[in-house]
């Protein structure tokens, strides 16, 4: 018990360095950009003493050192500075295409998890046969697809035929209406059916071959042969021996792809043109919203960051020899 508490508290004080070096990076990195985040501002005809006000605001008239000291105390707190096109509270800003982006992240990690666990599972089963190979093809073809080329085809092929919605996260007029929150689940689900189609089937493949790949690994151990000799049936031995022990590259992929989908959904939701961070970061490049980029890229950086520790509690619930 001892070990397991020092294991876990190991893992979370690497977590909360590794969110340090995070901010420091992204302290660091914004700085080095070409002259000074008031420069973004649309300001014609401003006076050098209002310019003045300006960087006493940002609090860039003090030394470099004083800065980074006044971010990491303002970070810890929750305080991500305004925007500069909507002058509102970044964090606040943010947690709008957030609320967005979860569910459809959710939802499309789920289908390629319940198809490709179960085809991966299948395929190692059946190594060699058709299905196997099958599988192994349509999960390599998968992975390599281009995101927004993807998404471009299920636009074109699926979209029509299935009458699903191509943009935005609801029907504008839908409001007006005022139905009532069952037709407004279903339209919300509606819209997000395609993005989420598009995560789902490019985390699919990525899965059915990992899948595949721990479950070959497993079926070819020792304790596999003892179970057969018990009479176990197939099922049995899948189920108690030969997936549990796979589960652990597998729960790590799991966890990971979650944090690093909220950032990779910026071509699917910029093709979507689906109201999420993606989105969200996509058109503050575009208008040089320094702020929000600086929020948002810390905001991605520490959910893969949290991903990956509980992906570490997860193994240790798994398997409790990596306390060792």
């Amino acid at each position: 018990m001892r070990a397991g508490w020092s294991y876990v508290g190991r893992r979370a004080l690497f977590a909360l360095i590794t969110i340090l070096v995070a901010i420091s990076l992204n302290f660091v990195l914004f700085r080095l950009a070409p002259g000074d985040r008031t420069s973004a501002l649309r300001c014609q005809g401003c006076t050098q003493e209002f310019k003045a006000q300006v960087r006493a605001e940002f609090g860039l008239d003090r030394s470099v050192p004083e800065q980074y000291l006044v971010y990491v105390k303002e970070t810890a707190t929750g305080n991500l500075g305004r925007s500069f096109v909507t002058q509102q509270p970044v964090l606040a800003e943010l947690w709008k295409p957030v609320r967005n982006t979860i569910p459809m992240v959710l939802l499309g990690t789920l289908f390629a998890i319940s198809l490709g666990l179960t085809l991966g599972v299948v395929s190692a089963w059946r190594r060699g046969t058709i299905t196997d190979r099958t599988s192994v093809w349509s999960g390599l073809l998968l992975y390599s697809l281009p995101t927004q080329w993807l998404a471009l085809m299920l636009i074109f092929y699926a979209a029509g035929p299935l009458g699903l919605p191509t943009s935005d996260i609801a029907d504008p007029y839908l409001a007006y209406e005022n139905p009532g929150w069952w037709p407004e689940l279903v339209d919300r689900l509606q819209h997000m059916v395609l993005p989420a189609a598009t995560i789902g089937l490019v985390l699919f493949g990525e899965y059915t071959l990992i899948t595949r790949s721990s479950m070959l690994e497993a079926l070819g151990e020792d304790y596999i042969l003892t179970a057969r000799a018990k009479g176990l049936s197939n099922w049995q031995i899948v189920r108690r021996h030969a997936l549990r022990n796979s589960l652990l590259p597998i729960v790590t992929l799991i966890f990971l792809s979650l944090g690093f989908i909220l950032g990779g959904a910026i071509l699917i939701e910029t093709v979507f043109n689906y109201p999420g961070i993606g989105l969200q970061l996509y058109e503050s490049v575009t208008e040089r919203d320094y702020p929000m980029l600086q929020g948002g890229f810390l905001l991605l950086t520490v959910s893969v960051i949290l991903m990956n520790f509980l992906a570490d509690l997860l193994y240790f619930r798994l398997d409790p020899r990596v306390t060792e």
